[in-house]
């Protein structure tokens, strides 16, 4: 996988566009200026849980004795959850209801940005290759910039692109989580039988 396209699928699980309306409406009471410390403070919390997850992960796997197969088969699981949640999204939104107050650490950071499916990819990514854990920690950068980038325009483009483009968005963005599910699952079952299953 090159970095190009590591980069791509970690901006399609962080799924910046799918969660302007939630980071809106959590920010909404907050002075302007006081949206965008918060709104830094947890993309910077989220970029630091995805890298320590990104660095530690292969030792975390080791320490739990589980084998990169059955990450790679629960993480397309939850990221498939995710995918067919943002393509038929329940009433109560995506992350069900949310707290009142200045978010701090969870829901913004986690699981909204660094949520399950994030942090699988990157434990695989490690794992799978750890001699590259450069070229992935520059593609988490990367996909992190552009989250960054798009959450602090988010007043900017819920006005400019309205509701109904990023719910279409979204949808389109969740087609192809659920299709990178997939092939993570078979990836994994594939390494599992490969390895007959010992």
């Amino acid at each position: 996988m090159s970095i190009a396209s590591a980069a791509l699928l970690l901006f399609l699980i962080l799924d910046p566009l799918g969660n302007i309306p939630v980071f809106l409406s959590m920010l909404r009471g907050l002075p302007p200026r006081r949206q965008r410390i918060v709104l830094a403070r947890e993309l910077l919390i989220a970029l630091g849980v995805l890298m320590a997850f990104l660095w530690g992960g292969k030792y975390a796997l080791e320490l739990m004795h589980l084998r990169q197969e059955s990450v790679s088969i629960a993480g397309g699981i939850v990221l498939f959850l995710i995918g067919i949640r943002m393509i038929f999204p329940p009433p109560e939104g995506l992350m069900g209801e949310l707290p009142d107050g200045e978010p701090f650490i969870v829901p913004m950071a986690i699981p909204l940005i660094a949520g399950p499916s994030g942090m699988a990819a990157v434990i695989l990514m490690g794992s799978d290759n750890p001699q590259r854990l450069g070229d992935w920690s520059l593609a988490l950068t990367i996909a992190w910039g552009a989250t960054a980038l798009i959450l602090f325009s988010a007043t900017y483009l819920y006005r400019w692109l309205g509701q109904r483009v990023l719910t279409a968005v979204e949808r389109l963005m969740g087609m192809l989580l659920v299709a990178i599910s997939v092939q993570m699952f078979l990836d994994g079952i594939a390494k599992y039988l490969n390895l007959g299953g010992g």
